[in-house]
């Protein structure tokens, strides 16, 4: 990347992050997040009964959940913002190419929540304090979370693109957020699988395949497959790729 592309992926990229603090919504996403997953790790995965030292089922277990709504409350802003305030023909029209604007403002976003996650320290000291657990499904498991997490303003940011309407890009991410958690589920997988013929099974497996759920649980079990992570950087690279398509469809 030469020295002026860098500068102006920084300048996005500090505009975009000093926005989100200047904006109320933002401290109220990450309270929510952080009381959300703390109250469903010690309440309803009973973190503090438990007689094994591990986060993978009573915390890690819950962010894809909270990621298919939050994360699209983050990103929802990422490019209708501009058009609500009428800065994206503005932006568009500035020596920054649209390479360089989805990468800043992703990357802010991004950043975001690699600040929203590293809150949840507290669980991790209670989890060493009550026992010795492995280090490495811890690892994995935030790996894995913030992975997901990404994937998630990857593709609010792809529907971002395309509509001006916050609530609208809001309501559409989160579901296809949810439909790529659910395709994964093993019950509803089983279901379809004896519903429909046997010669579509394949198809029906593959699917379920791309789903974030089936990635994101084989490294919060502490098995770090790369696989895995190449599975969420591509569906990142491809959403970040969309985004530029719609992006130059409305500056042509």
């Amino acid at each position: 990347m030469k020295s002026r592309d860098l500068e102006n992926t920084l300048a996005i990229f500090k505009r975009e992050f000093l926005s989100y603090f200047n904006s109320p919504v933002l401290y109220v996403i990450v309270v929510i997040f952080l009381l959300v997953s703390m109250s469903f790790t010690f309440i309803f995965g009973q973190l503090l009964m438990s007689d094994n030292a591990s986060l993978a089922q009573p915390f890690f277990i819950w962010h894809p959940w909270i990621y298919m709504v939050l994360a699209p409350a983050v990103g929802m802003r990422l490019w209708s913002e501009e058009h609500r305030l009428g800065t994206f023909e503005l932006l568009m029209t500035m020596p920054i190419s649209p390479w360089q604007a989805i990468v800043g403002k992703f990357v802010a976003a991004a950043l975001v929540w690699l600040i929203a996650l590293a809150l949840t320290f507290p669980v991790v000291v209670t989890v060493y304090w009550l026992g010795t657990p492995d280090s490495g499904p811890i690892i994995t498991g935030y790996a894995a979370s913030y992975l997901y997490a990404l994937g998630c303003l990857a593709v609010t940011s792809a529907v971002s693109a395309y509509t001006r309407s916050q609530v609208v890009c809001f309501i559409v991410s989160v579901t296809v957020c949810a439909g790529l958690t659910l395709i994964g589920n093993p019950g509803i997988v089983e279901t379809v699988v004896r519903t429909l013929p046997s010669s579509l099974e394949f198809i029906v497996r593959f699917i379920s395949y791309l789903s974030f759920m089936d990635h994101f649980y084989e490294m919060t079990k502490g098995i770090f497959v790369f696989r895995d992570v190449l599975y969420f950087l591509s569906v990142i690279v491809v959403a970040l790729v969309v985004t530029h398509m719609g992006l130059r469809s409305k500056r042509a």
